[in-house]
C-alpha cells in the first residue's frame, strides 16, 4: 500500500479508505493508477482483515475517465491485460476483481464520474452521491459504443432498458437527484458529508457476521445471472446452510458484531 503513487489506501480497522490521488487531472484513469487500482484489487480476494472498502476521488471530481492525454502521448502503455504471465492489469480486470471480491465497495462520487470513472462507481455495490455529483458515459461522445467495461451489463439491471438506453446512446450527464430517483445510488448528501455517510453505513455492514457479509454479496451477484427463481432460492438455500454451518446464526446484540473464524469461504 505505502508504495502507490496513483492512489491512496488507509485501513481504518476493517475498512479501506480507497482514495484515487490524481487531483490535478480529475483522477483520470493512466496506466500508473491502472495497474495500482489493479494490484489492489487483486490482493483483496485473500486479505479477510478488509471488510468494507470506500472507494472516493481527491480533489474536485471523482474520476474523470481515461486520461486521455496521457493515452494519446503514449497510446501503447495502456495495460491490456494480456501477457506471457497470463492476466494482468487491465481495466476490464479491475471492474471484475471489484465484483468478485468479497468485499462490500461503497463509492463516494461528488463532481464528475465519467467513463471509466463511471464505471467503477457501477461495479461497487453501493453508490452514495454527494450534490455535485454528475455521471456520464463517455464512450458514445468519443466515436465508440456507449458499451464497454460493464456498462451494458450494469446499467439496464439498476435503472432499466429506457433509462440505460437513454443515457448509453446520447452520453448525457445524470446529476445526484435524477440518480437517486432513479435508484442509481442509495443516498444524496453535502459534500462536505460525504465520508460521515460513509462511515455510518460501514458500521452498519460491519455490525454483519463476516460470512454473512460476503456471502450476500456473492448471492446478489449469482442470482443476476439466474433465469428462475426456483435456482435463486436453492442457491440462497445453500448459502443459508453454510452460514449456521459456521455457527454464524442466531440474534446480534445492537452495536456489536459477530465474529466467525477466518476464512470461511
Amino acid at each position: 500500500m505505502k508504495d502507490f503513487t496513483t492512489i491512496s489506501v488507509t485501513r481504518e480497522g476493517a475498512i479501506d479508505w480507497l482514495t484515487l490521488n490524481r487531483p490535478d487531472r480529475i483522477n483520470a484513469l493512466n496506466g500508473a493508477m491502472i495497474r495500482e487500482l489493479w494490484a489492489y484489487f487483486d490482493k483483496l480476494h485473500s486479505d479477510f482483515s478488509c471488510r468494507v472498502v470506500v472507494i472516493r476521488g481527491a480533489g474536485s471530481g471523482f474520476c474523470a475517465g481515461l486520461d486521455l492525454k496521457w493515452f494519446s502521448a503514449a497510446p501503447g502503455e495502456l495495460p491490456t491485460g494480456a501477457n506471457e504471465n497470463g492476466p494482468g492489469p487491465s481495466l476490464s480486470g479491475i471492474i471484475l476483481k471489484m465484483r468478485s471480491c468479497p468485499q462490500a465497495i461503497v463509492a463516494l462520487i461528488h463532481g464528475a464520474a465519467c467513463g471509466g470513472g463511471f464505471n467503477l462507481a457501477l461495479a461497487s455495490d453501493i453508490r452514495i452521491a454527494g450534490r455535485s455529483a454528475k455521471m456520464n458515459v463517455t464512450y458514445v461522445k468519443l466515436g465508440l459504443s456507449g458499451c464497454e467495461l460493464g456498462t451494458s451489463y450494469f446499467l439496464p439491471r439498476m435503472l432499466g432498458s429506457s433509462v440505460a438506453a437513454e443515457l448509453m446512446m446520447t452520453g448525457r450527464f445524470i446529476n445526484a437527484d435524477r440518480a437517486l430517483a432513479t435508484g442509481l445510488v442509495s443516498d444524496v448528501v453535502e459534500d462536505d458529508q460525504l465520508s460521515q455517510a460513509a462511515r455510518t453505513l460501514a458500521e452498519d455492514l460491519l455490525a454483519s457476521t463476516p460470512m454473512g457479509l460476503r456471502k450476500t454479496k456473492e448471492v446478489l451477484a449469482r442470482a443476476s445471472e439466474l433465469e428462475d427463481l426456483a435456482s435463486v432460492i436453492a442457491f440462497e438455500e445453500h448459502t443459508q446452510l453454510s452460514c449456521m454451518a459456521a455457527g454464524n446464526f442466531g440474534p446480534t446484540i445492537p452495536g456489536q458484531s459477530k465474529q466467525n473464524p477466518e476464512p470461511q469461504k
